[in-house]
């Protein structure tokens, strides 16, 4: 197995894609099966070295695996999408800047996983990963230009943007095969609207992302319970990338609240939950500062409602990838749509989330079996 893996991977590595007719050789088909293969094949190395040097979630009391599971994961995820991108693109100046930032957060997280830094620490590092993507020109442009002080409004946006959206997906972390499964989902609706708006560049980074994750699904959703976690590596990994393909894209150049809903449609449910458990928590006086807020862990997150609801753990990864893919339709036919489809499609995304939010509800006043 080990072996067909690894003749796998060196023949698609010794394939090259640019310069070729690519929509006769399907490179988007090419990216993802590159990544996953890599995935593949980098993920039980990245499972010996975890279990060689004891970097292991242990069991607890809030968490659901009842043995020690090696943590690191995101390391091949990280080196699948890394493999694919070097070999396989041209860098793009807004490129070079969330790979910088991406690999700091990976970093962050390996040291995380390995030495459980301070939440304050690695807000800071987010910080310096988003400033990093920034400094390469991965910047939003929301606030119209004859408002005082606009670039650095942009900046600031950037900023929170990249924090949110990191830890958006690092927080959905909490069952098998949750964040990677929301990484698919949310790569395979930027590729697809990036096909939509003419960007095949973002396509085939998003096409990447998507064959990464799918590499490394078996070893984490799987019978029997996951045989390796993403870590925080892993989950603010995806998550930082899907922040910055979101920016890089020009996702309606004629309609700036279409081009601002588009990305947040498809990363819909994490935004959703970050900000749903952030209100309620600040509500509900559980937490007091920033401080108290970065570094509260409970088990409040949509997917700890769903399993309060009665739904078993796959079930309730399974109802969260279908709320995902329901928000990513509406991103992809909103670019389409008249004013009136445009306003039935929001409406119709806001009842979604309105109904997560009544079951959210529900499952925190429902008793714990």
């Amino acid at each position: 197995m080990h072996l067909a893996r690894l003749m796998l991977m060196g023949l698609l590595l010794l394939t090259p894609i640019w310069g070729r007719d690519h929509a006769a050789r399907l490179p988007w088909l090419y990216l993802v099966v590159l990544a996953f293969a890599v995935a593949l094949f980098a993920t039980p190395l990245v499972r010996a070295l975890a279990l060689r040097w004891a970097v292991l979630d242990m069991p607890a009391a809030r968490k659901g695996h009842d043995v020690a599971t090696p943590l690191l994961g995101g390391a091949g995820v990280y080196c699948a999408f890394a493999v694919t991108v070097l070999i396989s693109f041209d860098f793009s100046l807004q490129l070079k800047g969330v790979a910088v930032g991406a690999s700091m957060v990976v970093a962050i997280g390996i040291l995380d996983d390995i030495t459980d830094l301070r939440a304050s620490l690695k807000l800071l590092g987010h910080i310096g990963a988003a400033v990093a993507a920034i400094a390469y020109g991965v910047v939003l442009n929301v606030t119209p230009h004859w408002m005082p002080a606009s670039a650095w409004m942009n900046v600031g946006l950037t900023i929170l943007w990249f924090v949110m959206v990191t830890n958006a997906i690092q927080f959905l972390d909490g069952m098998d095969g949750l964040a990677t499964g929301l990484g698919v989902i949310a790569g395979i609706f930027f590729s697809i609207t990036a096909l939509q708006t003419e960007q095949r560049y973002l396509m085939y980074l998003s096409a990447a992302l998507v064959g990464a994750c799918l590499g490394f699904l078996p070893y984490n959703f799987r019978p029997g319970g996951a045989r390796i976690f993403l870590g925080d590596s892993g989950a603010t990994f995806i998550g930082f990338t899907l922040a910055g393909l979101a920016v890089m894209g020009e996702w309606a150049e004629e309609d700036p609240i279409i081009a601002l809903l588009t990305p947040m449609l498809i990363l819909g449910v994490p935004l959703f939950d970050i900000g749903f458990v952030g209100v309620a928590r600040i509500v509900t006086g559980r937490v007091h500062s920033l401080s108290e807020w970065l570094a509260y862990t409970g088990r409040d997150h949509i997917h700890h409602r769903f399993e309060q609801l009665g739904l078993t753990r796959n079930q309730s990864v399974l109802l969260i990838f279908f709320l995902a893919s329901t928000l990513g339709l509406s991103a992809i036919l909103l670019k389409d749509a008249t004013p009136r489809e445009a306003v039935l499609l929001l409406v119709q995304a806001a009842c979604v989330l309105a109904i997560v939010a009544v079951l959210e509800g529900v499952g925190r006043w429902r008793p714990r079996s």
